[in-house]
């Protein structure tokens, strides 16, 4: 039975923000920290391949959530990327090789792959067009506060108890995520009881056509995401930062207010005029980053990186929906989120490779992010027409 569309933001609405506030939480928790125990496992020139195995099992498992939210609804798809979690962050503190704790990256990947999707698409369900922007906004101001409050906790915990402890932190966040949403309304109609007939999917399953603009912008601009997933711990300690969340922290928490304001604006003028602004911010936050020489550089030039993320997220999460078919809203919600894991995964491979564990190739390395996001703006600029798009 479908839930009423009519009150934006009913007990649903706010299970789910405080569901996607602990599951980002959870998974962010550990990532500041994992560079180095992957160092510790002998592995440090594998550093790239941290975020970019997480991402790639997340954009491998999208076509198979997006179909299953679509069938047999937002809350079982939401349910097992929680799961997920929780088994992953008990895990950890089992590996003792490179390959297994690769393996389980990869493994680990499939949460992030399950949950975003089904709740994009519970929102999309939930919420009235004329609302979707701020909605959206909301929601994801949810997920930076779980963010900015993983990394800090994480670093925390890692410090005063080791990492794991801090493992077992994140696995108890996931399980939390999964609580709040146990029992929680399905606003897919008639959802379908699973079968396993389900998980075969055809070539028109993979991406929504519809939403192919929208899912190039989230491409190009996350390239910069990936990298700095991937590098900002070693850069972080590089400039003497002892705590390597504090950045994830300074940038998530300058997303949180300009995430509901955006979400507004692209409601009002439209969605590309927004982006177009976020685009350009961000091609500034990647050279700044990089020609930072200081902590306190870093950590400012970190609000800058939040404030262009918390205008272009939301933003594009609006954008696909808007464009998006009702019927194939899961599909929709899908390949923009494939177009994300691909741009952080790239963004996380080509950043490791520039890298290399030395120093001096930092500014080549954000600089280099910065030129996918500038690729994003004039796209947006000279292809993408501006209109109000809802």
């Amino acid at each position: 039975m479908a839930v009423e569309t009519k009150r934006v933001y009913g007990v649903q609405f706010w299970l789910l923000c405080l569901s996607s506030f602990l599951f980002f939480s959870s998974f962010n928790m550990i990532i500041p920290e994992l560079p180095d125990y992957l160092s510790s496992l002998g592995g440090e020139e594998y550093k790239g391949l941290i975020i970019a195995l997480f991402t790639l099992t997340a954009g491998l498992s999208r076509p198979f959530s997006g179909k299953l939210a679509d069938e047999i609804g937002r809350v079982p798809v939401m349910v097992v990327g929680g799961v997920v979690c929780v088994a992953a962050g008990l895990m950890y503190p089992l590996v003792g090789t490179v390959a297994a704790f690769l393996l389980l990256r990869f493994v680990h990947g499939f949460s992030t792959g399950f949950t975003p999707t089904g709740t994009s698409a519970y929102i999309a369900d939930l919420v009235p067009v004329e609302r979707r922007g701020e909605a959206i906004g909301l929601l994801g101001l949810s997920g930076s506060l779980g963010m900015a409050a993983g990394p800090a906790l994480g670093g925390l915990i890692a410090s005063a108890y080791g990492a794991n402890p801090m493992f077992f932190a994140s696995s108890a966040a996931a399980l939390l995520s999964v609580v709040v949403i146990w029992r929680m309304q399905e606003t897919v109609p008639k959802p379908k009881r699973f079968t396993w007939s389900m998980l075969r999917i055809s070539r028109r399953e993979v991406l929504e056509p519809r939403v192919l603009m929208p899912s190039l912008v989230m491409l190009l601009t996350s390239f910069g995401f990936g990298t700095v997933l991937t590098i900002i711990p070693d850069f972080s300690a590089h400039l003497g930062i002892q705590n390597k969340g504090l950045f994830f922290t300074s940038f998530t928490l300058s997303s949180l207010a300009i995430r509901f304001l955006a979400g507004r604006a692209s409601d009002t003028y439209g969605r590309v005029v927004v982006l177009r602004v976020s685009a350009a911010l961000l091609t500034l936050a990647m050279v700044v980053i990089g020609s930072v020489s200081t902590d306190t550089g870093l950590l400012l030039a970190g609000v800058l990186f939040g404030v262009a993320t918390g205008m272009n997220s939301p933003t594009i999460y609006a954008w696909t929906i808007d464009l998006s078919h009702p019927e194939h809203r899961g599909r929709a919600m899908a390949t923009m989120y494939i177009a994300l894991e691909a741009g952080i995964g790239l963004g996380a491979l080509g950043s490791g490779w520039l890298y290399g564990n030395q120093s001096s190739n930092f500014t080549l390395v954000f600089w280099a992010a910065g030129a996918f996001s500038l690729l994003a703006f004039l796209y947006l600029l000279l292809f993408v027409k501006r209109v109000k798009e809802v």
